[in-house]
């Protein structure tokens, strides 16, 4: 009995031996640590966690800001930063190879001036429902101060960098060697379901829109194209509920940015 229940362990291992071995390191790594370093996100970066003890040496007022700050700070440092150095240093030989060269540019650039109109008009309309005057810009106070708003705006750049790098730099072109245009896919996955927790039609525009970002960093071969254009989508949101909540004006259509411009002046 013993020596049968020995005999089946030993098969047992060798087996997992040899699935284990037979993974591509590169993708095992990447995706391994893509999962690790999201964690990392939700732990070091905590807001409750930076305003209990990092944040006594701040105004109060200033400290719900510095919070967001931080958030930010450590999306760039952990999406970009560390993968960035990880790819570099244990699989890519070159820029290119990790997705941060310019890439082709010229296209890039065209995609970008013909998608930032359509993302201007997009996310006014979406800027008239509720649900998202609530939620952009997160940090509230941001609505009633356009110093605080720029502040604001000007950090969440480090965090566009940080999220766009760990998704369509450090997981596509990393898995690229294994997976090749399936890669595509596969940073989208959980660039989906990151956004579950937002407005439903936000979270279902992220599964087309975590593609359409894959593909094009794909074309291009560069991650950078993605930071303007998603970062346009969120600060330009956040510019039309900031509007709308200091100007009470809704609906959507001309007389509605009629309205806007009259009351602002």
């Amino acid at each position: 009995m013993l020596r049968a229940l020995s005999a089946r362990v030993r098969r047992e291992w060798n087996r997992l031996y040899r699935a284990a071995a037979s993974l591509d390191g590169q993708t095992t790594f990447v995706l391994t640590a893509a999962a690790g370093l999201v964690v990392l996100q939700f732990v070091l970066g905590n807001r409750g966690l930076f305003r209990t003890h990092l944040a006594s040496f701040l105004p109060p007022d200033w400290q719900e800001l510095a919070g967001w700050g931080w958030w930010f700070g450590m999306q760039g440092l952990l999406g970009f930063v560390v993968p960035a150095v990880a790819l570099r240093a244990f699989f890519a030989t070159d820029r290119a190879e990790m997705g941060l060269g310019l890439g082709n540019w010229r296209v890039a650039s065209v995609v970008a001036a013909l998608y930032l109109p359509v993302v201007a008009v997009g996310t006014w309309v979406l800027s008239d429902g509720t649900a998202f005057q609530e939620q952009y810009p997160h940090h509230q106070p941001a609505t009633r101060d356009w110093g605080v708003f720029l502040i604001y705006e000007a950090l969440f750049l480090f965090y566009w960098i940080g999220w766009e790098y760990l998704w369509r730099g450090f997981v596509l072109f990393g898995t690229a060697p294994a997976f090749g245009l399936s890669a595509i896919f596969v940073q989208a996955l959980p660039f989906a379901a990151l956004h579950v927790a937002k407005p439903w039609p936000e979270a279902l525009l992220s599964i087309v829109g975590g593609i359409a970002l894959g593909a094009l960093v794909w074309r291009c071969r560069s991650f950078w194209i993605a930071v303007p254009i998603h970062a346009a989508q969120m600060m330009l949101l956040d510019l039309w509920c900031t509007l709308r909540a200091r100007t009470g004006v809704s609906g959507v259509g001309p007389d509605a940015v009629v309205d806007l411009l009259s009351r602002l002046g």
